[in-house]
């Protein structure tokens, strides 16, 4: 039986194709091994979205080829769309999988065998059209993904990705409840939806939130979280139903970018500070616990000193959970490397440390907020300290002492402490 490993590098989308990718050759005939183990077959899901992420690609399947000098070595994903001449420069490289072909590759390897030069499955054209995936993510974790969408129309004048990813696109229903229900019956309780800009999810005229309501009639299936979505995608629909689901985590992660309507204006966003304030306000009125979290780009092409600081200004105000804080890094490709006015690096990094330490303030108050009440948490695994951990719907993550394996379990915990990073407490 040949083995296969698999790394992906960048975001959660990534991870769920390279478990895509890792079940297609399960039902190949392969068995997968863990990343760094001895491997006939090694398959890298890249990144793009900064020039240092694609350097960190690089660097990877570097690694593994010298790892595995005999290893089949695929390299897939964004990197491979848009960087094909650089990875083309790599020796050992034995395939180059661009995005019209990362569903369908595992149908072009035969038998795992070095080749002299690398087969390249590339097209500068994508296929816009509705699409099904012929297999079911491989986890090893007790959460598992479910790509609905891919693709971005929206064109944020920093970001590469719908050049490397394409037009938007949204996948069959009918297949992607039939990867959800083999997913349930496998014993995952959560699925966590993924996808580019998934709240544009739309199948013959089943939108968004009627896919979640069909997710929802799935025996087994005990929680349904939605990952990154935009806030001018969610339906005032699909926030009533999280006030009323039971199966529908209270969360939301809504990048803001930026807290500056003209940054914003800049960024080519598709809202100003201003209604993205009264967004968040309008889902707190119908979610009270709902956890809320956002991305934020520090240091902008004219992201003055007053501009950050009406940013600093608007995140302190809102009761978010957390932020994920990104530098700004000048992307070659995208229209914002075209901006002049570049903040300086010292800026960037001391306002970025200022939002970060924010960001840890709002964690702990989020977590303060449930201390002496019940929550119910999907515990995952056991940490180094020996607390078995877990998330909460809204995403606090709990841990507690257990002398039971709680692993892939749904059980009821009473917080006693809130921490930045973990929030304690004890079975109920």
């Amino acid at each position: 039986m040949p083995t296969a490993s698999f790394h992906s590098l960048g975001c959660r989308l990534n991870q769920t194709e390279a478990a895509l990718s890792a079940g297609a050759f399960k039902k190949k005939g392969y068995s997968i091994v863990e990343w760094g183990e001895p491997s006939d077959l090694v398959v890298i899901n890249t990144c793009s979205v900064t020039e240092r992420g694609e350097a960190s690609c690089r660097s990877a399947i570097r690694q593994a080829l010298r790892r595995r000098t005999d290893a089949f070595v695929v390299v897939t994903g964004c990197y491979a769309q848009v960087g094909l001449e650089a990875l083309r420069a790599i020796e050992g490289v034995d395939m180059i999988v661009g995005t019209e072909y990362k569903d369908k590759f595992p149908d072009f390897i035969g038998a795992p065998r070095k080749l002299p030069e690398p087969v390249v499955l590339h097209s500068s054209l994508i296929d816009d059209s509705d699409f099904e995936i012929p297999a079911t993510g491989c986890y090893h974790t007790t959460r598992a993904s479910l790509k609905v969408q891919d693709g971005c129309d929206f064109f944020c004048s920093f970001c590469i990705i719908p050049f490397t990813r394409g037009r938007e696109r949204s996948r069959k229903l009918f297949d992607l409840l039939r990867e959800a229900r083999e997913l349930a019956e496998q014993g995952f309780q959560e699925l966590v939806l993924t996808g580019v800009n998934i709240g544009r999810y739309e199948h013959e005229g089943t939108t968004f939130d009627g896919m979640v309501g069909a997710l929802e009639e799935i025996p087994g299936l005990r929680r349904i979280r939605i990952t990154s979505i935009e806030p001018t995608t969610i339906e005032s629909s699909l926030v009533l139903r999280m006030a009323r689901s039971e199966k529908l985590c209270h969360y939301l992660h809504v990048p803001i970018q930026s807290g500056d309507s003209m940054v914003l204006e800049g960024m080519n966003r598709r809202y100003t500070a201003e209604t993205y304030r009264a967004f968040v306000e309008g889902v707190l009125e119908q979610v009270p616990d709902v956890g809320l979290g956002t991305d934020v780009i520090v240091g902008f092409p004219g992201e003055s000193e007053d501009s950050f600081e009406r940013t600093y200004r608007l995140l302190e105000s809102l009761p978010f959970a957390y932020f994920h804080v990104f530098s700004y890094s000048k992307r070659y490709g995208t229209r914002a490397a075209r901006l002049s006015e570049h903040v300086s690096t010292g800026a960037i990094k001391e306002r970025s440390q200022r939002l970060r330490d924010l960001s840890a303030e709002k964690r702990r108050a989020f977590g303060q907020r449930f201390v002496g009440t019940d929550v119910e948490v999907l515990f995952e695994q056991k940490d180094e300290s020996g607390l078995w951990t877990g998330l909460t719907g809204n995403y606090l993550r709990v841990g507690v002492t257990s002398a039971e394996p709680l692993r892939n379990q749904l059980r009821r915990v009473t917080v006693t402490e809130a921490g930045s990073d973990l929030t304690l407490g004890v079975l109920a």
